[in-house]
């Protein structure tokens, strides 16, 4: 797997995360944490639970299927990123628009504040 690879999964099991977060157990939880947030090893993990890095490494695949799980029955990244698309459209169009600067800044405020309201 390839450098880009791992970041892109990175990236997508921490955006997972972020939104389903709370329906893991607490062990997938801090099993997430530590790989994909702070960047341990397995080793490290292993060391820090005093289990096996196998017994590592499972648990954390064991929760990235259930991440996958959610988010194929919920679609809420899904969902996420295509609200961030059209939004993107959107302040596009604004900044195209024949609009007063004024407005046109107003429009892009308001578009903000909806990307924080998520």
């Amino acid at each position: 797997m390839s450098q880009e690879d791992r970041l892109e999964k990175t990236n997508r099991i921490n955006l997972l995360f972020d939104f389903y977060e709370h329906l893991l157990t607490e062990k997938q939880q801090t099993f997430l944490k530590y790989y994909f947030h702070d960047d341990f090893s397995l080793g490290e993990i292993a060391a820090e639970f005093k289990i096996s890095r196998q017994a590592v490494y499972e648990h954390i695949k064991r929760a990235e299927q259930v991440l996958d799980m959610y988010e194929e029955k919920l679609n809420l990244l899904q969902k996420y990123d295509r609200r961030m698309e059209e939004l993107e459209q959107l302040r596009q169009l604004v900044l195209t628009a024949v609009v007063l600067a004024e407005d046109k800044q107003n429009m892009i405020t308001i578009l903000d504040r909806l990307q924080v309201y998520e």
